[in-house]
């Protein structure tokens, strides 16, 4: 029996296409752009930090279970400790949900046409402007002296 390369050889298929200088082989995947913007690094060290802890406490809690089923002397410090992980886990992902929202609110909002943040941005820097213009005529006048009278008496 002849194995696939063999044949592969044997029928000089391999051989042919190289000589030949076929295209080159498409790509084994094609990147994509993401849908979504990735999570800052805070955040998303706070998701994998998250992750970890629910998977554990998962774990535990499953082992709990199975020791409580078995007799086990152990499920007791086992179903105890479960609950203490829960908590932990519950505070993992709260973590992740305040770091995001701590990220966007000290790195602006995401600017889109239709926000108000950035409306009302602009509303004000335009006041700001406005009002800049408004001090630098008075000085201009008042820089000027008595260059607009007529005489000096």
């Amino acid at each position: 029996m002849m194995g696939t390369a063999e044949r592969h050889k044997a029928s000089g298929a391999g051989v042919a296409r190289e000589e030949e200088g076929s295209a080159p082989r498409p790509a084994l995947w094609v990147e994509e752009p993401a849908r979504r913007r990735r999570l800052p690094d805070p955040a998303r060290t706070a998701a994998v930090r998250a992750v970890i802890i629910v998977a554990l406490t998962l774990v535990q809690a499953m082992v709990a279970f199975l020791a409580a089923l078995a007799g086990s002397w152990l499920s007791f410090p086992m179903v105890l400790s479960s609950v203490a992980s829960t908590i932990v886990a519950t505070w993992g992902v709260l973590d992740v949900w305040v770091t995001r929202q701590v990220w966007n609110q000290r790195h602006g909002v995401v600017s889109v046409p239709s926000s108000t943040a950035r409306q009302l941005r602009r509303e004000r820097r335009r006041a700001r402007r406005q009002e800049r213009m408004a001090t630098r005529g008075k000085e201009r006048i008042r820089g000027r002296g008595g260059a607009g009278q007529l005489s000096h008496s």
